[in-house]
C-alpha cells in the first residue's frame, strides 16, 4: 500500500511542478507564446483557466495523498 501511495505522490508532484512552471507569472500563457500581455491583471481564458484549475486540483490531490501517507505509516 505504501508503495502505491509513494508512486502516486511522485507522479502528482511532477505534474504539479510542470503545471506551475507552465503558468508564466507576469505574462500569462499568451505572452509565453509571443502574444502581448498589456496589463498585469487579466482574466484567465481558455487554456490558462484550465491550467489554473488543474493546478488547484493537483495541489489538493497532493495534500490528500500526504495525509493518507502519514496515516498509513503512522
Amino acid at each position: 500500500m505504501e508503495l502505491y501511495i509513494d508512486i502516486a505522490m511522485i507522479i502528482t508532484s511532477i505534474a504539479l511542478v510542470l503545471s506551475v512552471i507552465l503558468q508564466s507569472k507576469g505574462a500569462g500563457l499568451g505572452g509565453f507564446m509571443g502574444g502581448d500581455a498589456g496589463s498585469i491583471f487579466t482574466a484567465r481564458r481558455g487554456i490558462e483557466k484550465v491550467l489554473f484549475r488543474v493546478t488547484i486540483g493537483l495541489s489538493a490531490l497532493f495534500f490528500v495523498l500526504a495525509i493518507i501517507a502519514t496515516i498509513v505509516r503512522g
